[in-house]
């Protein structure tokens, strides 16, 4: 069986890094899209769009405030005109770059990402998602390759909020543990629909390996504007290591329960890197990990803020029912065979209350001192 790598064909990181937007699109095309929320392209806009100029390569804009739906999606390709564009430059979080890579796929264009906030690893990405108007996940589609460059300016990315990265962290900490799963499933496969290379195993567990020795460190530079080579190391495992890992290695548990969390009551307003964060938590239980393993785990989620327990997640006084709910919801996400057994609802309950339980014990002690 053949077995597939992906990535971007050109990721750039560092102070200053936007400004070789230019170049990078200028070998792309001479006619783009520059595809933003509205606050990033006030932004960033004029900004994006004069590198672009000074390279040769005209702008038009796109911007948008709503959940990224097939609507949207039609209205801002009718709004760019009637003319295909040559690229779509993607520049916000998560949200924009995913509209940008969603233009991109409906003209049939590459697509450049321009990431200001390091709270998921969307921008190295084939990936996107589409939501209805409930703001309830619809789908997730592909592009047919990896964006075809990433540019991460470290300075701006560090002017946002500490809460934004640790977003990033959240949905990062779990990779190495899901590319693991995903490699010993007999029928595991990564997002091309293969079995996964040793490559995004040894990518993701360095991706792991910096944020344990990093997170606290980045985070204290994270909305002052000054990237630290700490903070440089956690954005590349943020952005690049973590989706290099993802993408070729694999998901699992921890991302399939985002399906089921994300439907419930409060712990639906809590970002994506927060609800995989507590996934893992779940993951690791029902992969009986030992101590040692968990315990580190869980001592990094004390010392930087990621969610232990359901109250974390805005769901002190979850029901059974809402968490079968969700277990039934996470069980129709493919991710859910890449693991060493087959699940059913039942085991994603018991894990998910015994995760609870245990962080609720561990607090009892700080709490009465």
């Amino acid at each position: 069986m053949q077995a597939v790598f992906g990535s971007p064909g050109r990721y750039v990181q560092g102070a200053g890094a936007i400004e070789v937007l230019g170049e990078h699109a200028a070998r792309v095309g001479s006619d783009a899209l520059l595809v933003a929320d509205r606050m990033v392209m006030d932004m960033v806009g004029e900004r994006l769009a004069r590198q672009c100029e000074q390279a040769g390569v005209a702008t038009r804009r796109a911007s948008f405030d709503e959940a990224l739906t097939p609507g949207l999606v039609a209205r801002l390709a009718d709004e760019a005109g009637p003319a295909r564009p040559d690229l779509v430059i993607a520049a916000g979080g998560g949200r924009s770059i995913d509209a940008g890579k969603a233009l991109a796929d409906h003209f049939g264009v590459p697509v450049i990402t321009v990431p200001t906030v390091a709270s998921n690893d969307a921008p190295t990405s084939k990936n996107y998602v589409l939501y209805d108007e409930a703001h309830r996940l619809l789908a997730v589609r592909h592009l047919p390759y990896s964006p075809s460059s990433v540019i991460a300016d470290t300075a701006l990315i560090a002017q946002a909020p500490a809460s934004m990265l640790l977003a990033g962290i959240g949905d990062a900490i779990s990779k190495s543990f899901e590319a693991e799963q995903c490699a010993c499933a007999p029928a595991g496969r990564n997002m091309f629909g293969t079995r996964p290379l040793l490559s995004a195993a040894a990518l993701a567990r360095a991706c792991h390996a910096v944020l344990m020795a990093d997170a606290e460190d980045a985070l204290a530079a994270a909305g002052t504007g000054a990237p630290t080579p700490a903070f440089e190391r956690v954005v590349e495992a943020t952005i690049l290591m973590s989706g290099l890992g993802f993408e070729s290695g694999g998901l699992s548990i921890a991302h399939a329960l985002t399906r089921g969390l994300s439907a419930l009551r409060e712990a639906s307003h809590a970002p994506h890197g927060l609800q995989v964060a507590f996934g893992l938590l779940v993951q690791l239980e029902l992969e009986r990990r030992d101590d040692l393993v968990r315990i580190e785990v869980e001592a990094l989620y004390r010392r930087i803020g990621l969610p232990l327990c359901l109250a974390d997640l805005g769901l002190p006084d979850a029901t059974q029912d809402e968490l079968r709910h969700a277990a039934e919801l996470s069980l129709a996400a493919p991710h859910i065979r890449n693991f060493m057994r087959e699940l059913d609802a039942d085991d994603l309950v018991a894990a998910m209350r015994a995760v609870n339980a245990r962080a609720l014990q561990m607090l009892q002690p700080a709490e009465a001192s």
